[in-house]
């Protein structure tokens, strides 16, 4: 379901939830399962945000640029819509993969000729990556249109805690509840961080590769293995946050990071969520 709040009020848009393990059960299995949900995610949130920027009245709405309008011509508006948000999904990845994997590992490789132990470079490659991720998440959180977007992730996540608790979906109950939610998105990548600088280690332990390319395609080889760890990771906090001392210290780095992408909603921001 996808709720957006225009200047004629509320529009709401909803669909039947298929899961894609209905036709293909070997999708959901666990470590695949991780892999089909982040790609789905992404899919998915692009849609929303492609849909909620058309209903922005006409004089608010950037003109399309040349090769919106020739992707346009050429395959029909609805064909060109899954064309463009399919190219920001691909670019989205591509971004991440060039910052998280790329850069950390040519800075990395720089250190060859006085870091000669495999560990001890995969543990600094590992930290420069946290370090670009901080830094990546607190120049965005500054951004004026992401901060509003964030404070709808807070909104977000304080609808969802009041949904879990069986409370009354009411402005009153939701604006009460935390905006740190242990299953999101933002946890869920700094967890990945963690989960690829162990299975990393792991690997380049058993196999040092000190080629920088090649260590960025072992990297990629990797990373569905890591996503997939990692989601079932979130899984068993996300069950036993409430109940266990070890979930509740595991999630906490998570949930200090969404100090950077949550900020407390306004009323009309809980109405919407």
């Amino acid at each position: 379901a996808i709720v957006c709040r225009t200047q004629d009020g509320m529009v709401e848009k909803v669909e039947e939830l298929h899961w894609v393990r209905e036709k293909h059960p070997i999708l959901g299995w666990p470590l695949i399962r991780g892999v089909i949900v982040f790609l789905d995610s992404m899919v998915k949130g692009m849609k929303a945000l492609t849909y909620s920027a058309d209903l922005l009245p006409e004089d608010e709405q950037e003109e399309p640029g040349k090769i919106d309008l020739w992707i346009e011509k050429h395959f029909g508006e609805e064909k060109a819509k899954d064309i463009i948000i399919g190219t920001a999904v691909v670019l989205g990845i591509a971004l991440s993969i060039v910052l998280f994997i790329l850069i950390p590992t040519l800075l990395a490789g720089l250190t060859k000729g006085f870091i000669h132990s495999p560990v001890v470079r995969n543990l600094f490659e590992g930290l420069l990556r946290i370090v670009i991720f901080l830094l990546y998440l607190w120049g965005v959180a500054h951004m004026k249109d992401v901060e509003r977007m964030f404070a709808y992730h807070g909104a977000e996540h304080k609808t969802i805690f009041c949904y879990e608790k069986g409370l009354p979906l009411t402005v009153e109950n939701v604006r009460i509840q935390p905006r740190h939610h242990p299953r999101c998105g933002t946890s869920f990548l700094f967890v990945v961080i963690f989960v690829s600088i162990l299975v990393s280690s792991v690997v380049f332990g058993i196999w040092p590769i000190t080629n920088v390319w090649l260590r960025t395609l072992a990297h990629l080889i990797l990373l569905p293995l890591v996503v997939g760890i990692t989601y079932e990771f979130n899984r068993w906090v996300g069950r036993h946050v409430q109940d266990s001392k070890l979930a509740q210290f595991l999630t906490a780095p998570g949930l200090w990071l969404q100090n950077f992408t949550t900020n407390e909603p306004d009323d009309s921001m809980i109405e919407c969520a």
